[in-house]
């Protein structure tokens, strides 16, 4: 069905000032009357927006979830998820009976983890939580700033762990993945808030590409926050004392290349600099000729083999989402 313009003509009133009329089915869709104050907004692209919303942040967007029938938390707190990042403002957890000990906890874990739900009401049966966020107090560039330092030192320290057989620092890195989680969460929400409200998008002084592009290179960063772990983990399955130096050596200087690639994707970013965001993907070129010169002794244990080979993994494909990031920042500039 092709998509049909309704045309208006502009009259002139007065010494300066111009009028058009409204159709009548979004009037009367919209429930507007007379006298009624409507809101009209300048878009960039030189579209004026007219909305009977004049204060959009109080929506309230509300979604209703019944459990009757739910028997896996993991399945549970998806959902929950889903459904914060959706931006919905207000979730109704309900049901016939009194909730499961595991529905409850499943519950108060997403309010813990997510940022800006609370619980607002409480029964035996029924839970309603609210998002207590105003999206304008977290802007996406202080969001993707903080993901930027949170996978950084990650990767920092879980190479750090496997430079001085320190296991307890490789557990502290798995631990900070749900940091990152929570903030590629709240990165996904402010997108579809801001996708749904033009006048919230211009409030927060972005475009809806820049929203966009902001939301793929949460995702880049939040994979980049994952190797770290994965490097983390296979350090705590090996015995480093097996570990040649030399080795740890070749390590070492894979991740230096590696990270460098992150922090150059973040200088382009804050200099908006599409020059130094191509240079940071021609020196991807030099990550992978040094991860792939790096060999070890193959008549060392499988476990061992596997585990040093996943950690040479994760260390290029960090560098290789900072190229990602790059070519992102790229696109957005142009």
């Amino acid at each position: 069905m092709p998509l049909h313009i309704e045309t208006r003509k502009v009259q002139k009133t007065g010494g300066s000032s111009y009028i058009i009329s409204l159709p009548k089915v979004w009037i009367d869709k919209h429930g507007v009357e007379n006298h009624d104050t409507l809101g009209i907004l300048s878009q960039p692209d030189g579209n004026l927006l007219i909305t009977p919303q004049i204060d959009t942040e109080k929506m309230i967007k509300i979604k209703e979830i019944i459990v009757d029938d739910y028997k896996d938390d993991n399945y549970l707190f998806r959902i929950l998820i889903g459904v914060y990042i959706m931006g919905f403002s207000k979730i109704i957890i309900k049901s016939s009976r009194k909730f499961e000990p595991f529905i409850r906890d499943c519950i108060t874990n997403f309010t813990q983890i997510a940022i800006g739900p609370e619980i607002v009401e409480e029964s035996s049966n029924i839970i309603t939580i609210k998002d207590l966020l105003n999206p304008t107090e977290m802007p996406f560039e202080k969001t993707i700033k903080r993901m930027y330092i949170l996978v950084h030192d990650m990767h920092e320290d879980a190479i750090r762990a496997f430079e001085t057989g320190d296991t307890e620092l490789a557990k502290e890195v798995i631990k900070r993945d749900n940091d990152v989680d929570r903030l590629l969460w709240l990165i996904g929400r402010q997108s579809h808030v801001v996708l749904r409200d033009i006048i919230l998008c211009q409030k927060m002084g972005i475009t809806l590409e820049q929203a966009s592009h902001y939301h793929s290179m949460s995702k880049f960063l939040e994979r980049i926050g994952d190797h770290a772990v994965r490097i983390a983990k296979n350090f705590i399955l090996i015995d480093y004392k097996k570990i040649d130096k030399d080795l740890i050596k070749d390590i070492l200087k894979a991740s230096k290349i590696s990270l460098d690639l992150l922090d150059k994707s973040l200088d382009a970013w804050l200099q908006k600099s599409i020059m130094l965001a191509n240079e940071n993907i021609e020196s991807i070129k030099d990550l992978i000729a040094n991860t792939e010169k790096i060999t070890f002794d193959t008549t060392i244990s499988a476990e061992l083999s596997i585990a040093i080979g996943y950690i040479i993994e994760s260390i290029r494909r960090t560098g290789e989402y900072a190229g990602d990031i790059s070519e992102i920042i790229i696109n957005n500039l142009v």
